[in-house]
């Protein structure tokens, strides 16, 4: 994990590239993040690459609702040479959460990017096959977001619908 310094000197690194991307640097708890501008999400996770953190762990989402902007999208970067972490974060408003795909040069972020839009509702653009991968098709709302009813409808699965037979009752 890059120490304070250290997250800096990246940050300084990317805006060298592009002014826009970093909009700021969190340094908590050991843990550096960088917040980049959603358009620039590529280039920036590209660049990132060609510094050596070539393996992309994990993408998730986060709700801060009532907060605008209101979801996240954070992408855990390893560097299994120095054995390094960054995540770096974009941030995107309830009414519009867009956010690039970087599954074209990340495969590893196909389905994680998929199950951030079942959950949370947040859209890739450009993603190959974004549609929902937990969740029916045709099931309405997102239930990880904040302000999901809670105890709602029980969800039926075509896997338990019909004649499968349920052993913990």
């Amino acid at each position: 994990m890059p120490d304070a310094p250290g997250l800096e000197l990246i940050a300084q690194d990317l805006r060298q590239a592009d002014a826009e991307s970093v909009v700021d640097t969190v340094y908590f708890r050991d843990r550096a993040t960088l917040v980049v501008a959603a358009p620039t999400i590529r280039a920036a996770l590209g660049h990132l690459r060609d510094k050596g953190y070539g393996a992309l762990m994990s993408v998730h989402g986060v709700d801060y609702w009532p907060e605008e902007p209101r979801f996240s999208v954070l992408y855990e970067l390893l560097d299994m040479r120095e054995v390094d972490r960054i995540t770096v974060k974009v941030r995107v408003p309830g009414d519009d959460p867009i956010v690039p795909s970087v599954t074209p040069e990340w495969p590893t972020a196909d389905f994680q990017e998929r199950e951030v839009y079942d959950m949370f509702g947040v859209l890739f653009t450009d993603h190959p096959d974004l549609r929902r991968i937990l969740m029916p098709e045709d099931y309405e709302g997102h239930p990880q977001r904040r302000d999901f009813p809670v105890g709602g409808e029980p969800v039926h699965f075509t896997a338990n619908e019909h004649d499968t037979p349920r052993y913990w009752e």
